[in-house]
């Protein structure tokens, strides 16, 4: 390029571009001036399109291609056809991961040390990723591409996600399209939809064939077809991110069949076997032994009959979710292809967010709220669903054992800030130019490298400005480096892992951490607590021990000292202090943000998808709800009122004709109090009172139900939900926007009378500092998302 055609290039470090000056000419007459339009920004000539898939819970030896149980088609192809990076490293948690993988910053470095249901008041722990770290996809739309946001958004403060907004962290910040869910995970058959800043309702019922992996892929696949018929000259950037793999797993039973009888010999073997398979390919280095896996873990051999059938069958179930993820994805990138589009087209495809769950406990679950809440399943009830599993009544996750087993090499999983919780399996094509196709790379490397490989390849710098606000640095490294030279040097050369207290610090293939008390299982300590200067460090050398299976640190004391003080440094940089001794610490010291303040609010007719936390919180106290309504026929029928769902939560409705309040305490029991006679004519005040027994958490207590004044029912309700309803169902007046709170009406049950107001009043609550505690920790299960 020459000097003179470098002056002519448009300067992209400041965002929006400046307005061009008026180049026309302007006499009196129109007809004696010239013409000059302003000229959009356009992406560089040859920029690719570029499509990054981010899963979920998904461990490293999940893949086929990196010697996984789990047959991967698509992610194999992309390997096939581009490259693996077997040393690739993601944060230990969701949330951070993601707004990593977006900003190419560090996690803490734009507000991510933990997840926005647990965000705290430090500039490391917000949750607000700041206007200073622009994401790709925002940097992209103002270079002229096409951006859009398919699937799981889970970095925008809870009090936000509402119709009304605010907008300014929504993932229309940055796209032109969004099509997702909002939170950490939820059902993928009645998944609560947004379509840019409006609610939508899934296109189709489960019962006609519904799951949101799908509609994913039709949704990503028809956005896709009209930008090349629109703008056919205009590249595009898509974020995909599913989630179906994660609690709650969510498969189709053809999918899940295909693995009946392929884990019956159990974890242990499956372990062996991958990383057998691992050896074999190549993906991890001569050598390499597992790392030791937790100690509460039981061998496969000592478990008894129902805990194997329910584990082998629930990992069939995940196996079956995670090539359904896949095969839609492969719809995704042939529509590509039949376009003409896939030989300039970026793929970054990174099987996980983070390593494999434990939530699923030692037995798994059919309904993860049941565990939030501390009365989790027995073994013999989840047996009694088994088949249910994957499917539209369930809620839950496979068994921590067989989770951990597609960690390997690595131990351990999500949560904990080393091995198989911050270690994910990546494949990346890109035809026009990585021509070592089929081939490894084993560079160490990071989410926020994402970005900048990003930006080099679509040929535009990082923004010095956007919007006005001077911009972070990218604190990650282009990885294009890697396309040709397989035998480069490490440009990614040091790297900092926090989570919770649990800590971890990587410089030229050494690597240090401590689980600050995590033994992986729960997010309660399985450990007491000591000061962080106290917790007890590992060190291992990757040069000899890839999966951090042997300990060093009394062989190399100043290593790890070094190492040690190296993290304190990146620590301070990069707004890791000041750290959390666990979830529970930070919900203490958190003061977030809340839509409404005190314990009583009223809400309009067509209040919808309001999150539960951002309503008045009716748990663990007394409380009245009061629905000033109008049967205009005597014929009134529907939905009041409702918070939660099939999960746990409550329905204030007209169900045949008569006012009916439904409590549902976790899929356990459903508690019915319904008047025996019909809604008067006209306009009516319908008011339930609950009068909280007290003494603890999540108590029973007395429901009374007036209409006009008049006592009309009352009933004991002998348990209530002492933390969380559900995840993703939210407060609706009028209909019901997600699953339903009991099985005996059909969504979305809108009232067919007129709705005035609907008031919530709690009462002040009298728990005790121990049960407080107790909540902090149900709070901190919670969080584990």
């Amino acid at each position: 390029m020459s000097d003179r055609d470098i002056q002519n290039q448009p300067d992209r470090t400041i965002l929006p571009p400046p307005e061009s000056p008026f180049k026309g000419k302007i006499e009196t007459a129109m007809k004696n001036s010239t013409q000059d339009w302003p000229q959009p920004l356009k992406a560089p000539e040859g920029a690719p399109n570029v499509l990054m898939i981010l899963g979920d819970d998904i461990g490293f030896g999940t893949p086929s291609a990196f010697g996984g149980p789990v047959n991967t088609p698509v992610f194999d192809r992309i390997a096939k056809e581009g490259l693996r990076y077997t040393d690739f490293h993601t944060t230990a948690v969701c949330a951070a991961s993601r707004a990593a993988f977006l900003t190419g910053r560090n996690a803490h470095s734009v507000g991510f040390g933990f997840i926005p249901e647990g965000a705290a008041g430090f500039p490391g722990y917000n949750c607000m990723i700041p206007p200073s770290a622009a994401s790709v996809l925002e940097i992209l739309r103002m270079n002229g591409y096409g951006t859009a946001w398919i699937g799981k958004a889970d970095n925008t403060p809870d009090n936000e996600v509402t119709p009304a907004g605010p907008f300014d962290r929504w993932p229309t910040r940055g796209v032109e399209h969004f099509y997702g869910f909002f939170g950490a995970g939820t059902t993928q058959y009645y998944t609560p939809l947004w379509r840019n800043h409006t609610p939508v309702r899934p296109p189709r019922t489960p019962e006609e064939g519904y799951i949101f992996d799908d509609d994913m892929a039709n949704e990503a696949i028809g956005w896709i077809k009209r930008q090349k018929s629109t703008h056919p000259d205009k590249p595009w950037i898509m974020y995909y991110a599913p989630t179906s793999a994660k609690p709650p797993v969510a498969s189709p039973k053809e999918f899940s069949d295909r693995y009946r009888g392929k884990f019956d010999d159990g974890y242990d073997k499956l372990r062996e076997r991958i990383v057998a398979r691992q050896l074999e390919m190549g993906i991890v280095p001569p050598g390499t032994k597992p790392a030791p896996g937790p100690d509460p873990l039981p061998a496969w051999d000592n478990l008894g009959a129902s805990d194997k059938k329910v584990g082998s069958r629930m990992m069939e179930v995940f196996c079956g979710a995670v090539e359904h993820i896949d095969f839609q994805i492969g719809r995704v990138i042939e529509a590509i292809n039949q376009l003409g589009d896939l030989d300039n087209t970026l793929i970054i495809y990174a099987i996980g967010d983070n390593g494999p769950t434990p939530e699923g406990g030692m037995h798994g679950e059919m309904n993860k709220l049941t565990w939030i809440n501390g009365v989790p399943e027995s073994i013999d009830e989840v047996a009694k669903r088994l088949d249910e599993f994957g499917g539209p009544s369930s809620f839950g996750g496979i068994p921590a054992a067989w989770a951990y087993a597609t960690s390997g090499p690595y131990n351990y999983g999500k949560m904990v800030t080393s091995g198989g919780g911050c270690s994910t399996a990546v494949a990346v094509s890109w035809p026009a130019r990585i021509k070592d196709k089929g081939a490894m790379r084993r560079q160490f490397t990071h989410l926020i490298d994402i970005v900048p490989t990003i930006l080099e390849a679509a040929g535009v710098p990082a923004p010095k400005v956007v919007n006005g606000v001077a911009q972070k640095p990218m604190e990650g490294v282009s990885v294009t480096y890697t396309f040709d030279e397989a035998q480069a040097m490490d440009r990614h050369t040091t790297q900092h892992f926090e989570l919770t207290g649990s800590r971890a610090i990587y410089r030229d293939r050494w690597w240090a951490g401590t689980r600050h008390g995590l033994d992986g299982l729960s997010v309660i300590q399985a450990k007491p607590i000591v000061p962080f200067d106290e917790d007890i460090w590992e060190l291992s050398d990757r040069r000899s021990d890839f999966s951090l299976a042997t300990d060093l640190a009394a062989k190399h004391p100043e290593k790890l000292k070094e190492l040690q003080a190296l993290f304190d440094e990146e620590a301070r940089k990069y707004n890791v202090y000041p750290m959390a001794n666990n979830g529970i610490e930070l919900h203490q010291t958190g003061t977030r943000p809340k839509l409404i303040a005190g314990n009583k609010a009223s809400y309009g007719p067509g209040t919808i998808r309001l999150p539960e936390e951002g309503v008045i919180d009716v748990k663990n106290r007394s409380f009245s709800i009061i629905a000033e309504v109008e049967n205009v026929d005597g014929k009134a029928e529907g939905m009041i009122v409702t918070n939660g769902g099939m999960t746990g939560g409550y329905a204030l409705l007209v169900q045949n004709g008569k006012p009916t309040f439904i409590y549902n305490w976790l899929a356990y029991e459903r508690y019915t109090i319904a008047s025996p006679d019909p809604l008067p004519k006209g306009k009516s005040t319908i008011q339930l009172d609950f009068a909280y027994d007290g003494g603890g958490l999540g108590k029973g207590g007395m429901a009374t139900l007036f209409v006009n004044d008049r006592k009309i029912a009352e009933g004991r309700v002998a348990h209530t939900v002492p933390y969380l309803f559900s995840y993703g169902d939210t407060f609706d007046v009028g209909e019901d926007w997600c699953t339903p709170v009991s099985p005996t009406y059909k969504l979305p049950f809108k009232f067919t009378g007129n709705i005035k107001s609907v008031t919530i009043e709690a009462k002040e609550g009298n728990l005790s500092a121990e049960d407080v505690n107790h909540l902090h920790e149900m709070h901190l299960a919670g969080v584990h998302d």
